[in-house]
C-alpha cells in the first residue's frame, strides 16, 4: 500500500511510503528485487513503478504472475490497479486482456507464464519495464529468457522490477545470496539497496562489487566487453507498512496464527527456514486427555493405499485418523489407524471403522484422477451406504494441506484421546515431511480440512 491523497481541490497525490517502498522506487538497478515478508507494501510499489512513464506515449510495461488467476485474485494486481490507475485518467481493457492506456497512449498489461513454453508467446517482443510479482514462483528459465525481451526504443532504459516472499528452495534464494545473511536466513541491514552487478555466461553468474571488475570479460564471438547488470535487494516487512498496519491491525495477528514455518517466512522474511521434521508438529503441542469432552462434531479422514506389506518392500500403509470439533473451537484427535492390506483389506477395515466411529461420524475419502480412483471411490461410497461420506481430490502439496492442522496444534488447541495409537501417530507426525512415507499426516490433513468444510457434506444412499 503507498499514499493516495486527495486534497481539497481534487488534486491527487501518489506517494511511496518511507522506507523500503521509497528506496525500491528509487532505486537506479537494473534489477531491482523487494520483499522479505508478507504485508511490507510489495504489491502497491510495483504498481506504481510504471507511473513515472506513462507520460512517454511510446512506453509499455508488463506485469507478470505465474497464472492468470493470480493476476484476478481479490487483493492482487488487477484489483488493486482499479484503486490506482483512475487517478491517473487510465481506461482498463479486460479483453483480450488485462490492460490499462493512458491518456498518452502508454500502456500497462498483465499476463501470465503458467507453463515454461509460455515465454515463446512473448518470442520478439520489446517490453522496457517487466515486473514480476511473486518473483519465487517463476523458473530460472522464465526470468532469464522474459530478461532477452527487456528491450526499449521509446527512450526508457529497460529495467526489470520484482517482488516476493521468501522461499529457501527457490532459485531465487540463491540469486540474492550475498543480501541475506546464511546462517541466520534474515536480510543483512546494510546491504539492503546496495548495487552489485553480475554477467551471465551459459548458466554461470560472474559477481562483481563493481562494473570495473567485469570488464575483462568479453564475448567470444565478438571479443567485446559483455555489459554488466546491476541488481540489489530490499527488504519489507509488516512493520514498515504503516498504512496497512492502520488500516487492517488484525492482519499481524493472522501472521502470527500461521505455522513455524511459514510465520517465519511471511511475518519474519526468513529466507533459509524450510519445512522439516519438528518444525510441523511437536507432541508438546498437545494436551493428552483421558475423556471425550461432550458436544464433538466428529469427521474421520483416510489416506488410501492397497498394498500388503512383505518381506523386502516398504509401501505406504493405508491410514485413517478420526479428529472432533469441540463446542469451543477446539479439536481433538480420537482415534487413528494405520496398516498394510490388499484392496479387500482396504475396504473391511474401511466399512469396520466406520461401523464403530458410528454414522454421526462423516468421512472424508481421496478422490485419485483417473478412471481407477473414480471407480474405487464409487465402490467405497456404495459400501458406506447410508453414512455421511465425501469424496474429493487433493488440492495444493502435502505441506500445504497440513499446515491449518499444524497452525492449531502449535496454538494449543489440540487435545489427543490417550490411547495405545498415540506414540506412533505422535512419532509419525514429528518426522513430517522428512520420513519416507506421510499416510498419517495425510489422514489427518484430510479429517481436519473436510472437517473445516464438513457444511458441505451429503448423506450417501447409494
Amino acid at each position: 500500500m503507498a499514499g493516495v491523497e486527495t486534497g481539497a481541490a481534487a488534486q491527487t497525490i501518489i506517494r511511496p511510503q518511507a522506507g523500503p517502498q521509497t528506496t525500491f522506487l528509487s532505486s537506479p538497478a537494473d534489477i531491482a528485487i523487494y520483499g522479505g515478508a508478507a504485508g511490507g507494501g510489495k504489491t502497491w510499489a510495483l504498481l506504481m513503478e510504471p507511473l513515472r512513464h506513462v507520460s512517454n506515449p511510446a512506453f509499455g510495461a508488463v506485469f507478470f504472475r505465474r497464472n492468470l488467476t493470480q493476476v484476478r485474485n481479490e487483493g492482487g494486481l488487477w484489483d488493486e490497479s482499479e484503486k490506482l490507475y483512475p487517478h491517473l485518467s487510465a481506461s482498463p481493457r479486460s479483453a483480450p486482456d488485462l490492460s490499462w492506456t493512458f491518456p498518452s497512449g502508454a500502456g500497462v498489461s498483465f499476463a501470465h507464464l503458467e507453463h515454461e513454453k509460455t515465454i515463446y508467446n512473448w518470442q520478439g517482443s520489446q517490453i522496457p519495464l517487466i515486473c514480476f510479482d511473486e518473483l519465487t514462483h517463476f523458473s530460472a528459465k522464465q526470468f532469464w529468457y522474459m530478461l532477452s525481451r527487456n528491450r526499449s526504443m521509446c527512450g526508457v532504459r529497460p529495467y526489470v522490477r520484482a517482488t516476493c516472499n521468501p522461499d529457501a528452495d527457490s532459485w531465487v534464494a540463491e540469486f540474492i545470496a550475498w543480501w541475506i545473511n546464511q546462517e541466520t536466513g534474515f536480510a543483512i541491514p546494510e546491504r539492503a539497496g546496495v548495487l552489485r552487478w553480475f554477467i551471465r555466461i551459459g548458466d554461470t553468474i560472474i559477481w562483481g562489487d563493481s562494473p570495473e571488475e567485469l570488464s575483462h570479460h568479453v564475448n567470444p564471438l565478438t571479443g567485446d566487453p559483455i555489459p554488466p547488470k546491476s541488481v540489489t535487494f530490499i527488504p519489507a516487512k509488516l512493520s514498515d507498512n504503516v498504512m496497512l498496519m492502520a488500516a487492517d491491525p488484525g492482519y499481524l495477528a493472522n501472521l502470527m496464527a500461521q505455522p513455524t514455518v511459514e510465520r517465519e517466512r511471511l511475518l519474519g522474511g526468513n529466507w533459509k527456514i524450510r519445512p522439516a521434521a519438528g518444525l510441523l508438529f511437536q507432541r508438546g503441542w498437545c494436551e493428552v486427555v483421558d475423556a471425550v469432552p461432550a458436544g464433538v462434531r466428529w469427521m474421520r479422514g483416510w489416506d488410501l493405499a492397497s498394498t500388503p506389506k512383505t518381506e523386502g518392500t516398504d509401501p505406504d500403509a493405508t491410514a485413517g485418523t478420526k479428529i472432533g470439533k469441540l463446542p469451543d473451537g477446539r479439536y481433538i484427535v480420537g482415534h487413528h489407524v494405520s496398516d498394510f492390506l490388499s484392496p479387500a483389506g482396504v475396504e473391511r477395515l474401511i466399512k469396520n471403522t466406520a461401523e464403530a466411529d458410528g454414522r454421526e461420524t462423516q468421512i472424508s475419502l481421496p478422490q485419485d484422477p483417473g478412471q481407477a480412483g473414480k471407480s474405487q471411490v464409487t465402490n467405497l461410497t456404495k459400501m458406506l451406504s447410508g453414512f455421511n461420506v465425501r469424496a474429493t481430490p487433493e488440492s495444493g502439496d502435502k505441506i500445504t494441506r497440513f499446515s491449518p492442522f499444524s497452525a492449531q496444534a502449535e496454538a494449543g488447541n489440540v487435545l489427543v484421546l490417550r490411547a495405545p495409537w498415540n506414540n506412533d501417530w505422535f512419532n509419525s507426525l514429528e518426522s513430517f515431511p522428512e520420513a519416507k512415507h506421510d499416510d498419517d499426516a495425510d489422514s489427518t490433513s484430510r479429517a481436519f480440512n473436510a472437517l473445516l468444510s464438513a457444511s458441505t457434506f451429503t448423506l450417501a444412499n447409494i
